[in-house]
């Protein structure tokens, strides 16, 4: 009798520590269940962020450079002044053209008024056509002088206002490549400053050419596009396409498109890269989970769904799109399933799942 109770003691015993490792062997997980929600259907590249123009600053005149009127990083207006060469040796050769044209104009004068004398004697037979006609050249090559003298003036006024040196563009100025006290010459290969006009600015990005009937077949419809950060998240910036290059590039078979944005709050820079997506239309009820809830294996992507009894099931899906935090199901889960977002690595077609709760 004795023996019997020792038994059924272990058995008891045995049963307890199998029921206990039921229970351990649990495994803990987070879930999410998938829901639907209307996406957008969009086309997603990265970007490059691009100035709406650049210009490098350069002389006109050659000379020694006075005056710097901004500050490296400064926002300037079109017209606005930037630089001053030193004025007097233009202002010199304007005086000398003008003092050119005065004379001339003298002589044009007296010409004139001998050839209109010699015009009224060879009338009467007083002079020959010879005389006459020596003195109607001298009228015509005095008028040229004149307009000779006039161009030139034109020309050292012209090169008088190359002293200052004015934006031709609203934007945003460089480093400064040339300090006062220096000499510039004109037409140099260094800029005086580069100015980058950054409101608005173009964001510069390629599709494949499969995408391009998909964008096509919106016609002249504006297309949204979004700039977002390259380590996703919410967009930073919103705005419109607006270029498509009129050739695919064969050597990549990709095609490059343009899209605009205000940037009024200055959220892009040149030279910055970004995720584009341009929302092409708006898919209706599409069933969306976590995008951490979806696995790739040797057979494609996968999910595990929770069961009733807590167990779980390796779900084959297709995703058709990736969001920020989510992915678009296709199929393979249905709207109100839970799915496992967190713990797969431990799970296996016949394991139980303990739920955490956040």
């Amino acid at each position: 009798m004795k023996r019997v109770l020792i038994l059924a003691a272990i058995a008891v015993a045995a049963c307890s520590e199998k029921k206990q490792k039921v229970v351990d062997d649990r495994v803990p997980v987070t879930v999410a269940v998938a829901q639907t929600q209307n996406v957008p259907v969009e086309i997603r590249a990265i970007g490059n962020v691009k100035p709406r123009s650049t210009v490098d600053v350069r002389a006109l005149a050659s000379g020694q450079l006075t005056r710097v009127l901004f500050k490296e990083g400064d926002d300037v207006r079109a017209g606005q002044l930037l630089f001053a060469i030193d004025p007097r040796p233009y202002e010199a050769a304007l005086s000398q053209a003008r003092a050119n044209l005065a004379r001339d104009e003298a002589q044009a004068r007296n010409a004139e008024s001998q050839a209109a004398r010699y015009a009224d004697l060879v009338k009467k037979d007083y002079v020959t056509r010879e005389e006459y006609e020596k003195y109607t050249t001298a009228a015509d090559a005095a008028r040229a002088t004149l307009a000779a003298d006039r161009a030139e003036v034109q020309n050292a006024q012209l090169q008088l206002s190359y002293c200052e040196i004015r934006s031709p563009i609203d934007g945003r100025t460089g480093g400064l490549m040339v300090h006062p006290g220096n000499l510039v010459k004109a037409n140099d290969t260094t800029p005086l400053v580069v100015i980058n006009q950054v409101t608005p600015v173009y964001v510069e990005f390629s599709i494949p050419e499969s995408q391009l009937t998909q964008l096509r077949a919106l016609g002249n419809t504006k297309i949204a596009v979004n700039a977002l950060p390259q380590g996703g998240g919410q967009p930073i910036a919103n705005g419109t396409l607006s270029f498509v290059d009129n050739a695919i590039d064969p050597q990549t078979g990709t095609i490059t498109l343009k899209a605009t944005f205000p940037n009024a709050n200055r959220a892009l820079w040149p030279g910055q890269f970004v995720n584009v997506a341009a929302v092409l239309s708006e898919k209706p009820n599409s069933i969306v989970v976590p995008a951490q809830a979806v696995q790739n294996g040797q057979k494609g992507q996968y999910v595990y769904v929770v069961k009733q009894d807590n167990g779980v099931e390796m779900r084959p899906v297709r995703v058709s799109q990736s969001l920020d935090t989510v992915a678009v199901i296709d199929n393979g889960v249905s709207a109100g399933e839970t799915v496992v977002t967190d713990g797969q690595l431990r799970l296996t077609p016949k394991s139980k799942v303990e739920i955490k709760t956040k």
